[in-house]
């Protein structure tokens, strides 16, 4: 696509985008409006626009655009997931009605109701999406045909590079087209060569290719550690000339991290990160720990009455058990729990280590002789959890996420990739939690730990509290 057409179809989608939101903005109100019964909708339809609301309308069009414009919108997006696109779209909308809402407060609109709002979200965040996937299903037809093409050089021919290659040319809706590849002479290129793609120039001869050929797109796939400088001459190269860069960020070939581009006072560096990214989602998982940890304390204080009473009435001692835990990224926490064991309990542990019947570093008794008659039933119940409410509040603990270890158990790790489960914060129950508990073996809890954090999203975390509490009456795997 020439830059003109280009310009075209992007000042089209701004144009698309505004009149999209106008449209939800007007459906919102009229439905408020006709739900109400606050005013006819002949007589609304019929009503004036004073000028300063036009006024109003015109800068939140103009906070819209630039809105939609600042999460990346507008970008090329011929590699990015479709999931992102729309995730993008979310946020954006999100946003901007959150703007609307307060200035709706700030000016006492009345129209713009709490119901206004959810209403001109749903339709905002619906067709936006709906036409970023309208977008991306007719581009991909037309590219299949052969049309709006980029053309894209690789530099490099090692594995990395040839699986890379294979990746763009099996997602023919993206258009791309490999025009070659680029390098010089190594070990691996009669290898290379089998796999029958064409070697277009060598790095001498690359600033000619460059000037000779159409070339929308160069991908640097070469090993950072051995040709660091031939990599950064050829960014210069394509940089004097306009071309866009992409470089293959997985230059230590991890598993599990994954790269994000991100810039400080200037200078632009790649993170690595393992597990799910920091962003709004962890704000409101935040925001959900701590207004339902206080709806539950309020909601169940005379059981954290009653479980205090049967504590301190059925064996001397406290009715709480502090414990120091291993929190986020191994930050030291003290954790509270009703107390279930005689007070001497953490004493008496090195008499009966012999009766571990856990396998791993952890230590689990079936019928621990150290617990009080009543512990049994707050075990059985987990109502002996509850004060960890408390740590939820303090931002020690989430609801949901990994169990905190003691110290004890933890020095006990033999393998770093179960110590992974420490970059999340830790929760009050998790996939362990729900899937037999103590009756699970060491390297299945530290599996199901992974796998929270490798899938984790604020839905997984609605399924996993929601199956807490049958797990819970069933008592299943409690110790």
């Amino acid at each position: 696509m020439t830059t003109f057409r280009r310009r075209i179809v992007l000042e089209t989608a701004k144009l698309f985008d505004l009149v999209l939101m106008v449209l939800s903005f007007a459906m919102a109100t009229a439905l408020v409006a006709y739900e109400t019964q606050t005013i006819s909708l002949a007589r609304f339809l019929s009503m004036r626009v004073k000028v300063g609301n036009f006024a109003l309308f015109a800068l939140f069009l103009l906070a819209w655009h630039l809105i939609f414009s600042s999460f990346g919108l507008y970008n090329s997006k011929r590699l990015s997931p479709l999931r992102a696109q729309v995730l993008d779209i979310a946020k954006a909308t999100t946003l901007g009605s959150a703007i609307v809402f307060l200035v709706a407060i700030f000016l006492r609109i009345q129209m713009v109701t709490p119901i206004f709002i959810l209403l001109f979200w749903v339709a905002t965040t619906l067709t936006g999406a709906s036409s970023r996937v309208l977008l991306r299903y007719v581009l991909g037809g037309i590219r299949r045909q052969g049309r709006n093409l980029r053309e894209m050089v690789v530099v490099g021919t090692n594995p990395r590079a040839l699986r890379f290659a294979r990746k763009i040319e099996a997602r023919v809706e993206l258009g791309y087209r490999i025009v070659g590849f680029v390098d010089g002479p190594w070990a691996g290129m009669a290898a290379f060569e089998q796999a029958g793609y064409p070697v277009v120039s060598d790095f001498a001869g690359f600033p000619r290719f460059l000037r000779e050929q159409v070339v929308d797109e160069v991908v640097i796939a070469l090993p950072m550690e051995s040709s660091y400088e031939q990599a950064a001459r050829i960014a210069t190269l394509c940089e004097e000339q306009g071309i866009v860069v992409r470089l293959i960020s997985n230059i230590f070939n991890l598993c599990q991290a994954q790269p994000r581009a991100e810039e400080f006072a200037g200078e632009a560096f790649t993170t690595l990160y393992t597990g799910s990214q920091d962003g709004w989602q962890h704000l409101l998982k935040r925001t959900l720990d701590v207004s339902l940890s206080l709806l539950a304390m309020i909601l169940l204080s005379p059981l954290f009455l009653l479980a205090t009473l049967i504590v301190k009435l059925t064996s001397p001692g406290p009715a709480l058990f502090v414990q120091e835990r291993v929190g986020l990224n191994k930050r030291r926490f003290r954790l509270y729990k009703f107390r279930t064991m005689v007070a001497d309990a953490a004493e008496r542990q090195r008499e009966i280590e012999h009766l571990n019947e856990a396998c791993g570093p952890v230590f689990k008794i079936r019928n621990d002789p150290r617990v009080t008659p009543a512990g049994k039933l707050l075990r059985k119940t987990s109502i002996d959890e509850l004060p960890q409410l408390f740590n939820v509040l303090k931002g020690d603990m989430s609801l949901v996420g990994p169990r905190p270890l003691p110290l004890r158990d933890y020095q006990g790790f033999r393998q770093d990739w179960q110590r992974r489960r420490f970059s999340v914060r830790p929760g009050i129950t998790c996939l362990w939690q729900i899937n037999g508990r103590s009756s699970i073996a060491f390297e299945k809890w530290m599996e199901l730990d992974m796998e929270y954090i490798d899938h984790w999203s604020l839905g997984l975390d609605f399924k996993i509290l929601a199956k807490t509490v049958p797990a819970v009456i069933r008592g299943a795997g409690a110790a």
